[in-house]
């Protein structure tokens, strides 16, 4: 008999488990809170790693169509002082296939395909060791019951608690992030300064950092240390308020780098939260966790990467697995522990020197990843 199985969440990690399992014909249920695909902005552009994400989507059978839509040459890299100098300025091989580039819209829609998500489906609790299975409840009155229940559901998971009583926390760095949209022909000076890539501006205990998206869009990201409050005098929706306080903070940069978010629109709020390092938990028969659910870190290239690959192993175990659920999931949380927590030192000490007192730690992490 086949296993009953629900994932919670249609993110990267959610979605890459129902594809596997998919291709394998074993039916799963995808319950997402979002009304439909498009209810949300998808985010910024994502590099999808070789040996990580890339390696999910072969699981997934979806390789070559990945490889179709990504943008090799979003891997270029340029990283100016505040006063505009050139510091690094590296630009991949037209074969570079290392790290690849694709908007998470494309991402999401990729891996949608032939999936029949339950949109609309918000998630309230889980209570796993019921008579019949794990008891799903939802934010319409109704219930279900599952054998596996997978939280796959981010950094605020309603299925963490079945597991572990461990929240995130602040990081002390906050984030504020706007766009330009048709960089190419209404901000062409803009446009040559973030390239074919990413450009990276790194100050005292700041940064900002520019990406291109696909079809002239472009992801502004400002980064710096402060209190959870630092805005309790600044209402976030005057957006010319919150441009004048950005601009205050990053005052003496080069007018070019400022360009950037002079020109920039809508303004939003990330302060950056992560998980302990080596989160864990006792395991619990019927449901697990996957990428921010299980092991929120800092936001620099490896979060979505670790997610997709978490739910192509759990779904490629469940699918060609003996048959003992709940000893397939064991082993895969074991698995997944290890790997996320090597990452995470690595990029919880990255974000450290990212945003540092001494700009010169925020080339350093640069050289060491991508030596010029």
């Amino acid at each position: 008999m086949r296993h009953r199985i629900a994932v919670i969440g249609g993110g990267p990690a959610g979605l890459t488990f129902a594809r596997v399992l998919h291709r394998h014909g074993h039916p799963v249920a995808v319950l997402e809170r979002d009304p439909a695909p498009d209810a949300r902005p998808p985010g910024g552009t994502l590099d999808l790693h070789e040996g990580l994400g890339q390696r999910a989507l072969d699981k997934a059978g979806l390789l070559a169509e990945f490889q179709e839509l990504s943008r090799p040459e979003g891997q270029a890299m340029r990283i100016l002082d505040a006063d505009g100098t050139v510091l690094r300025d590296w630009r991949p091989r037209p074969d570079d296939r290392a790290n690849p580039e694709i908007d998470r819209g494309q991402l999401r829609d990729l891996l949608l395909g032939p999936l029949d998500v339950q949109w609309g489906r918000t998630v309230t609790q889980v209570v796993p060791g019921t008579r019949d299975g794990v008891l799903v409840h939802f934010a319409d009155g109704r219930q279900e019951t599952f054998d596996l229940v997978v939280g796959a559901d981010g950094a605020w998971s309603r299925i963490r608690p079945a597991v572990s009583s461990v929240t995130p926390h602040y990081t002390g760095i906050t984030l504020v992030e706007t766009s330009l949209d048709d960089v190419d022909t209404r901000h062409p000076d803009l446009a040559r300064l973030v390239g074919d890539g990413s450009v990276a501006v790194y100050g005292v205990n700041r940064s900002l950092v520019a990406q291109r998206n696909s079809g002239g869009h472009v992801k502004v990201y400002a980064r710096f240390r402060a209190p959870l409050d630092w805005h309790a005098d600044l209402d976030l929706a005057d957006v010319e308020a919150v441009r004048s306080r950005l601009l205050a903070l990053f005052d003496g940069w080069t007018a070019p780098v400022l360009g950037l978010l002079r020109h920039g629109t809508a303004f939003v709020h990330r302060p950056l939260y992560v998980l302990p390092v080596s989160h864990t938990w006792t395991h619990v028969p019927g449901v697990t966790l996957l990428g921010d659910a299980a092991h929120l870190m800092p936001p620099l290239g490896a979060g979505a990467n670790l997610a997709m690959l978490d739910g192509a192993e759990l779904a490629e175990s469940i699918a060609t697995g003996s048959g003992d659920l709940d000893e397939t999931v064991r082993a895969f949380e074991e698995q997944m522990w290890a790997r996320a927590g090597r990452w995470a030192k690595i990029t919880t000490a990255g974000l450290e020197r990212l945003v540092s007192p001494d700009p010169a730690e925020a080339l350093a992490v640069f050289d060491q990843v991508q030596p010029s």
